[in-house]
């Protein structure tokens, strides 16, 4: 007798003409939007298998066009008066409000904040509710922040903006999760006390997902929401942070459900490949219902930021790291964030791309040059995340997994 296939996973990707119009808006990331959405559609991830036989059939997905967010949905965690400030029309306020919330340097009030801002934050809020409500299995929001896959606003503060963020989108995406139903477990008894969700964000981003983390550090929230952050280390690195560095299990300050992995310069797949020992152990704990994935590309070789040596393919690539959670965050360089975010949702249909796929002729084919291919391939820096070090990541990770074992029993 063979065993029933399993039904197909319903993937809802969100994305819209006008989204992408908007998304395109962010100074500090013009026009990254348009590359993304072009490369996925041109290499027909949106579309329906053509076989039943496809590796694809396995999944279903379907295009979610998001409405912007309301005042209300922003001010479900900032602040009123940061809300009114961030949504003021014409955009800036007065001189000294644009100092008090932030909004001046890398995060300076730009023509079109106000739908920018209600935009992404939208889209975030629609892949979360999506999935709290039980119409998908993934949802996909390159343009927002939040569930399964995502490219998140992860700096912004409860009353600022910080980091080129003016929301937080992925807070307001978890708080959506943390108030959905969890999922059935075979392990609950009948008659045993209701449950809450967990939802576990991970951020594997250059930078420490500082936002995030003060959001749900020491809150409410505590063993119901776990963050971790995997993230660049170095002084004077944007953001800087007591809470970036390697956590002391034995500090008083210590929080096993706000987590932080920093890694070295020039990190590489072989530093990645052993430094997800952490997440393994973390998740297989946790047991969460939700995972918020924010999958920045900024460690990719060939970032301008230079930080780390990441490759999209082989063991500790990033299409390894992330078969099963999805986000998307920083990167700098458009047609290698296409590159990683396209290869990724094939990740997420169940057909991964092979790295040597040619680049369909499309609006953007010349940004490709010189390969033309979908990989992006490893470049030649040192990777300082040496044994000693990831070996320290290992015993402490040991020891925090000890602590959230006994707090979640």
């Amino acid at each position: 007798m063979h065993s029933a296939s399993p039904p197909p996973r319903r993937i809802a990707y969100v994305a819209s003409e006008h989204l992408v119009k908007i998304a395109s808006l962010l100074p500090s990331n013009r026009n990254r939007s348009t590359f993304v959405h072009a490369l996925v559609t041109s290499l027909g991830l949106l579309r329906a298998p053509s076989q039943p036989s496809d590796a694809s059939s396995h999944s279903t997905i379907a295009v979610l066009r998001p409405q912007p967010a309301s005042a209300r949905d922003l001010t479900s965690y900032h602040d009123r008066s940061y809300i009114a400030a961030l949504l003021a029309d014409p955009p800036g306020p007065d001189a000294a409000a644009c100092e008090e919330f932030g909004l001046e340097d890398d995060c300076a009030p730009f023509r079109g904040m106000r739908e920018y801002v209600l935009g992404v934050a939208g889209a975030s809020l629609a892949a979360a509710r999506e999935l709290a409500e039980g119409r998908c299995d993934i949802a996909i929001c390159w343009d927002g922040g939040s569930c399964a896959l995502m490219r998140s606003r992860h700096h912004a503060h409860k009353s600022s903006a910080s980091g080129f963020c003016y929301v937080n989108d992925c807070v307001l995406a978890l708080l959506v999760l943390k108030r959905a139903p969890p999922l059935p477990s075979p392990s609950v008894t009948p008659g045993s006390a209701p449950r809450k969700a967990r939802v576990m964000y991970l951020d594997v981003d250059v930078h420490y997902g500082d936002g995030v983390a003060a959001a749900f550090r020491g809150a409410g929230a505590r063993g119901q929401v776990l963050t971790l952050s995997i993230h660049h280390a170095a002084p004077g690195f944007f953001p800087a942070s007591e809470h970036s560095a390697l956590p002391d299990p034995s500090s008083a300050s210590f929080d096993p459900f706000a987590l932080s992995l920093p890694l070295h310069s020039g990190a590489g797949c072989a530093t990645f490949a052993r430094a997800w020992r952490a997440v393994d152990r973390v998740l297989a704990i946790f047991s969460p219902d939700y995972v918020v994935l924010q999958c920045g590309v900024d460690g990719l070789a060939g970032d301008p930021l230079g930080a780390w040596n990441w490759a999209l393919g082989g063991e500790g690539g990033l299409a390894w790291c992330v078969q099963l959670l999805l986000l998307g965050g920083g990167g700098y360089s458009p047609a290698n964030t296409a590159r990683a975010w396209a290869l990724l949702t094939s990740v997420v249909r169940g057909a991964p791309l092979p790295l040597d796929t040619p680049i369909p002729a499309h609006g953007a084919f010349p940004a490709y040059a010189p390969s033309f291919t979908l990989d992006a391939p490893p470049g030649n820096i040192r990777d300082s995340n040496t044994d000693e070090y990831l070996a320290q990541v290992d015993s402490v990770f040991e020891h925090i997994a000890e602590i959230l074992r006994t707090q979640m029993t």
